[in-house]
């Protein structure tokens, strides 16, 4: 069985990242945790190339830089970490999911919007509205009726 470090990560059905072009670093975690937290690296910094990845076309490649420009180091590198979990595994396998929900988020093109008009019964709702809305508020200066 191939384990984390050497699957390609899917970002969407039709891109797949070979597992060479994610690097993979594990430090020590912050936090509680007593004794544990100074012995052993389960905090995973996942970096992934998205400058001179070679996987990404042209278009793939800019959108990216842009969508995620503020998230990237000056060299073009995306950094992903996860130390929510006690084990790096499951931190690896944590930051996996996260650069790829990025990625994928990043690359998605949304449709675009058509413009419509409204119809002819809502112009009317609408107007009928603001004619009571507009009468609500001439009654509050006027005195009531029958009092003198």
């Amino acid at each position: 069985m191939a384990s984390h470090r050497d699957r390609p990560l899917e970002v969407t059905p039709r891109l797949h990242l070979p597992a060479d072009e994610l690097a993979f670093t594990a430090v020590r975690a912050g936090g509680p945790g007593g004794q544990n937290v100074n012995k052993v690296a389960s905090k995973v910094q996942l970096t992934f190339d998205v400058a001179s990845s070679p996987s990404l076309s042209d278009f793939q490649r800019a959108r990216l830089l842009e969508r995620l420009g503020h998230r990237l180091t000056r060299s073009g590198l995306l950094r992903v970490q996860a130390s929510g979990h006690r084990e790096q595994a499951r931190n690896l396998e944590e930051a996996r999911h996260r650069l790829a929900g990025l990625l994928a988020a990043a690359l998605e093109v949304p449709r675009a919007r058509r413009a419509t008009r409204p119809t002819r019964a809502s112009r009317e709702r609408r107007l009928q509205e603001k004619r009571r809305r507009g009468e609500t508020k001439r009654a509050r200066g006027r005195r009531p009726q029958g009092d003198s």
